[in-house]
């Protein structure tokens, strides 16, 4: 008898997904409809967002819903398990640091950083500049990855 109860237990908390509170830690995080940087976007979570993720990620990619209710996969390296909270301080909100500064920031670079090796010719930013302008949708990207017979190209 107790073979059975533990039995019915499992099979149902299978079913069961648990799910955790996460924040999003890039800025403008796309949730896509399938786990994969292919699939359509659902919905845009800006830095700082809490989503509720499943326990573990499947292939890199937990499922997410978003405040709005909005259900989709975001890539594990776009989410912590840290709250991420944007705070402006002693300051007035208006001269407090945007999203994207804040998670350059986080990261250990910020404006002054980039105008220092800027300056010192540490560093030359030329391709840097050119890299940050270009623009591949979705499209290119499987067309590219047909081509090369690579993993997603038949989505």
């Amino acid at each position: 008898m107790k073979i059975k109860v533990l039995a019915v237990v499992l099979a149902i908390s299978a079913g069961v997904v648990l799910a955790a509170p996460m924040s999003v830690q890039v800025r403008n995080c796309k949730v896509r409809a399938t786990p994969s940087q292919l699939g359509r976007v659902v919905a845009t979570v800006d830095y700082g967002a809490m989503v509720e993720a499943q326990v573990a990620p499947q292939r890199g990619w937990y499922q997410v819903t978003t405040a709005d209710g909005k259900t989709g996969y975001v890539h594990e390296s776009a989410l912590s398990k840290k709250a991420v909270v944007m705070r402006a301080g002693t300051s007035d909100v208006a001269t407090g640091a945007s999203s994207d500064e804040v998670a350059l920031a986080s990261k250990g670079f910020n404006e002054q950083v980039e105008a220092k090796l800027r300056a010192e010719g540490t560093l030359d930013y030329t391709w840097v500049d050119r890299m940050s302008a270009f623009e591949v949708d979705a499209d290119q990207i499987a067309a590219f990855r047909r081509q090369g017979n690579l993993p997603g190209g038949e989505q």
